[in-house]
């Protein structure tokens, strides 16, 4: 295995990128860490450099002028614009996968038909350009049906309709919106599929090649209210180790989805080396994907990246340089979990720039990850987004680890403080009497 890096770059602005910091920073290797652009939290443990994670001109130059050995790119946005395609022209290595595989989740339409043409189980689904033939085929199928945005939508371009009028104005809200930010030529495109029942499970799988590594379960609350009401979100929580994939189901996700997924992306020409986030939902007829995402999940990566033994920088590097083959994951048996503190608003419209305090003491167990914070003209800590904070705790079992974040939640002070109170719920209810 080659030297690991003395000096990385995490590109991002958000709770993921704040928990990639953390975690390689805990790195043996003691290697020099700079986020661009970062953000309020993320600037108290490494140097922020105020360029956009979109910039990738600007990225390539800022890493020359530091002599970056490493980037790890944290969101969707600059995979699909080719960063690492233009830092691996410019001899600087990284992680995440190059356009090719980005359009994996930048294009929901490109994913189905992968799926379709390698039988990897997955809803029935149609795409349209046409307002009128995607309401023609609505009306064809059962309610409730899903109306998916064909690219990217932050993890927002999804709806789940229980009734056709609801599909309907969906199929024109996500139509209207351009394919591409800087082409209102080409046409949008969306995707309908039948809604798959049962429950959801998130794998974070690091790629390099046809060889991966599946990393600890977890299980994501999207809709913004409790028992899973409203409309979807980024994510409002999550936890790990997800138990309701149990070991025998763990084997036949592998065996009938990962290993699949990794081949077809493979023999489509793809040299993936990046995470592959694979949405699945558990369904009466078994495992079927819901979506590949081509980054760590948000807030997933918070609560999967703290109960991984090994040195992630190691282990991201290792998959990056080609290496993975014969890699061995230690995993840490505690639980954790991800409570999200929102704008009251989100995912629609929300206040920002409401100052934001926090606990004094934090317990070992429980760390805060910021996402959308920043420091105003005073240096107070306020609120710069919809999802603002991620609390995060381990603990000996589900009940501790809940029970430690949700006491954190409870001291933050901020006056559009939102967040859901049945984060982990469903597992708890599992282990009741």
């Amino acid at each position: 295995m080659s030297t690991l890096p003395r000096s990385v770059l995490v590109v991002g602005a958000g709770g993921r990128e704040h928990a990639l910091v953390r975690a390689l920073q805990a790195s043996p290797a003691r290697p020099r860490v700079l986020a661009a652009p970062g953000n309020a939290g993320i600037a108290e443990d490494a140097p922020c450099i105020p360029v956009a994670a979109d910039n990738v001109r600007g990225l390539v130059e800022l890493a020359r002028r530091e002599s970056i050995e490493f980037v790890v790119v944290g969101p969707e946005v600059p995979l699909s614009l080719g960063l690492v395609d233009a830092l691996l022209d410019a001899e600087i290595p990284a992680y995440g996968p190059k356009a090719d595989g980005a359009r994996l989740e930048a294009s929901k339409i490109y994913t189905k038909e992968i799926l379709q043409k390698y039988g990897i189980p997955t809803a029935d689904a149609a795409s349209f350009a046409s307002a009128d033939e995607a309401i023609a085929y609505l009306r064809s199928r059962p309610a409730p049906i899903v109306v998916k945005a064909d690219g990217l939508a932050a993890g927002k371009g999804v709806v789940v309709a229980t009734h056709h009028d609801d599909a309907e104005a969906a199929v024109r809200t996500l139509l209207a919106i351009p394919a591409r930010p800087d082409s209102a030529e080409e046409p949008s495109r969306i995707l309908i599929e039948d809604c798959l029942v049962g429950e959801e499970t998130s794998l974070l799988v690091v790629v390099s090649g046809r060889d991966y590594v599946i990393l600890p379960t977890s299980q994501d609350h999207k809709r913004v209210g409790d028992h899973d009401t409203g409309p979807n979100t980024g994510g409002m929580g999550t936890y790990s180790p997800a138990e309701v994939v149990t070991p025998a189901l763990w084997d036949r996700i592998d065996r009938e989805i990962v290993r699949p997924s990794v081949d077809a992306i493979a023999s489509e020409g793809i040299d993936f080396r990046g995470t592959l986030f694979i949405g699945i939902m558990l369904t009466a007829d078994g495992p079927q994907v819901l979506e590949y995402n081509t980054r760590f999940g948000d807030p997933e990566t918070q609560v999967v990246l703290p109960r991984i033994e090994s040195d992630v920088l190691e282990l991201l590097w290792t998959a990056a340089q080609g290496n993975l083959a014969d890699y061995t994951l230690k995993v840490r048996r505690e639980h954790a979990v991800c409570v999200v503190i929102a704008a009251r608003g989100y995912p629609d419209a929300y206040p920002k720039g409401d100052a934001l305090v926090l606990p004094a003491n934090l317990p070992d167990t429980v760390s805060l990850y910021h996402a959308g914070t920043a420091r105003d003209s005073n240096g107070q800590l306020v609120t710069a987004g919809g999802r603002v904070l991620g609390v995060a705790a381990l603990g000996p079992t589900l009940r501790a680890a809940v029970d430690q974040a949700y006491a954190v939640c409870d001291q933050i002070e901020c006056r559009s403080k939102y967040f859901r109170r049945d984060i982990g719920a469903r597992q708890l209810q599992r282990h009741q009497p």
